[in-house]
């Protein structure tokens, strides 16, 4: 009986963990983030092209840096850097969509780096910041079900 407990418990855990979906926003090359360094979002306070000489895999996507120090940063602590809504427009996020990103709409609340459609689009999620980062948050799991692979 111990033994079909334990077998029973082994293959739902495996269920879950083939259930498990992702949704990244990802180049062709399986590249986050359209190849730009997480880690000087932060340091450098600007997108700055990565190299793909420094890499690095995490949630399913990789991720190029300017430097070996940036990596080294970023493999320390990948969830400080990743952005959020898997690199999607936060604010596509908090109306329910997986929206694509322009680069330079960037910006970090919360601590969090943050992808926006456009700059227009960044203005109208920076009107009620908050409130739209928690609609982003409650509704990015249920997109990651819907369209996640």
């Amino acid at each position: 009986m111990k033994n079909l407990v334990l077998t029973l418990m082994l293959l739902s855990t495996l269920g879950l963990a083939a259930e498990a979906r992702q949704l990244v926003n990802l180049g062709k090359r399986g590249v986050a983030l359209q190849s730009y360094d997480p880690v000087a979002f932060f340091t450098e306070h600007r997108p700055v092209k990565g190299d793909s000489k420094y890499e690095s895999a995490y949630n399913g996507a990789k991720y190029w840096f300017v430097s070996a120090e940036h990596k080294a940063m970023f493999d320390q602590e990948p969830s400080k850097f990743e952005p959020q809504f898997g690199g999607y427009c936060a604010y596509g996020a908090s109306q329910g969509h997986a929206v694509p990103v322009k680069i330079e709409a960037w910006q970090i609340v919360n601590g969090r780096l943050l992808m926006q459609y456009d700059l227009d689009v960044r203005d109208l999620f920076n009107k009620n910041q908050q409130g739209n980062l928690k609609k982003a948050d409650d509704q990015w799991l249920g997109l990651v079900d819907k369209l996640g692979k």
